[in-house]
């Protein structure tokens, strides 16, 4: 899409806003089921957050069921507002969090919550047996691979290898109120990883070289778990792995029921640094130019969202259109001002926007309590975020 094309889009619209073009997250989901092969697609709620989008994605496509969560919190809220099949990526510790579920299980809701600790498994026993509940639990198998000086994965996990999970699986023997529904396996250093930055030559054949070693290690220690929980008389219906970045290798995995995806609906643009995919950026934001104070600089209103994580300026937010726009290095991204250099054939004047990207997908949305939906040229609709609907979860 042009800057053209967004600009007679929007005119008339307030700024700062969010937008999600339709017609090019359509071609996202097209290109990511195509992309999963036979596998099933698990949405990463953390990546969209928005409900209605969650909705859409939903009832898609049939290979599209189920949700990853980010909190307990998150899915009994989501459970309350009438989704199902809820796996929550992340340990519940707080009675409170944890009970806050038994409402949406005894309606007859599937939620699975995180574990990978004897400590979780003791609280959500205890928790469980004085709801007087069967508790669904999934856990988490570390898929980092350790090479030597390098830790080539995220500190997640502490269920590494075949004597852990052992451990792990005899202590739930002695949870009569636990069942384990699930097991996942999230691959970061595969799925989150660019591997063709640009100006990272060298640093990207490394990371190939790496990522090309991590999966035969990660293939083989998942379907090892997955073989124990078997032969120890667990029966878990999910086995769960990948993220937008892996998909091409997670889906070969005999044992993988389903695949997660978030970013890849929006494609953020941490996302633009892969060399087996390319999605397109369906969603943005658009700051107002408010100042002009040299020729090539055009001063926005706000604009500094910031995405989490390591510190660094691919965290940073970036122009989108027109393109040839740049941020100003000693200033990037600011909270209530963002500088932009441009030199291009676009006439701007006061009042234009400038639309940007956000580095992380879904944390866009909690910076604005609605969403443009845009088709062919129109704002179509304007749906609440998460925050829209004052929800607020992390």
């Amino acid at each position: 899409m042009t800057y053209s094309y967004y600009k007679k889009t929007f005119e008339g619209e307030t700024m700062p806003f969010a937008y999600l073009d339709k017609d090019l997250l359509d071609k996202n989901i097209k290109d990511i089921i195509a992309r999963s092969g036979e596998k099933k697609i698990r949405i990463a709620s953390k990546s969209v957050r928005c409900r209605w989008v969650l909705q859409y994605l939903l009832e898609y496509s049939d290979q599209i069921q189920g949700i990853m969560c980010f909190t307990a919190r998150e899915a009994a809220w989501l459970a309350g507002e009438g989704l199902d099949d809820l796996l929550v990526a992340y340990p519940s510790y707080h009675p409170k969090d944890i009970a806050g579920i038994f409402p949406a299980l005894q309606s007859g809701k599937k939620i699975y919550l995180m574990t990978d600790l004897n400590a979780h498994l003791e609280r959500l026993q205890q928790v469980a047996a004085e709801g007087g509940i069967t508790l669904p639990i999934c856990l988490d198998m570390d898929m980092t691979t350790r090479f030597p000086g390098i830790y080539f994965g995220v500190y997640r996990s502490s269920v590494n290898d075949l004597g852990s999970a052992k451990r792990f699986l005899a202590r739930l023997k002695d949870c009569p109120n636990l069942r384990l529904g699930a097991l996942m396996g999230y691959e970061a250093q595969i799925a989150g990883v660019g591997d063709n930055v640009k100006g990272k030559g060298l640093m990207n054949g490394i990371i190939r070289t790496l990522k090309r070693k991590s999966i035969v290690e990660i293939a083989r220690r998942r379907k090892a778990i997955y073989d124990l929980t078997l032969e120890m008389g667990f029966e878990p219906e999910i086995v769960n792995g990948g993220g937008t970045g892996s998909l091409e290798t997670t889906r070969e995995e005999e044992c993988v029921t389903e695949v997660t995806v978030g970013s890849g609906f929006y494609a953020s643009h941490l996302f633009d640094n892969y060399k087996v995919f390319r999605h397109r950026p369906s969603a943005g934001y658009a700051i107002e130019i408010v100042r002009r104070p040299q020729k090539d600089i055009y001063t926005c209103l706000g604009g500094g969202y910031v995405a989490s994580g390591t510190y660094g300026p691919d965290k940073i937010p970036l122009p989108h259109l027109p393109e040839g726009c740049t941020l100003v290095k000693n200033e990037m991204a600011g909270e209530v001002q963002t500088p932009i250099i441009y030199k291009g054939n676009e006439d701007l004047a006061l009042g234009d926007p400038i639309f940007m990207r956000h580095s992380k997908a879904g944390e866009l949305f909690e910076h604005f309590k609605e969403v443009l939906i845009v088709s062919e040229g129109r704002v179509v609709e304007r749906i609440p975020t998460y925050r829209g609907e004052g929800q607020c979860f992390l």
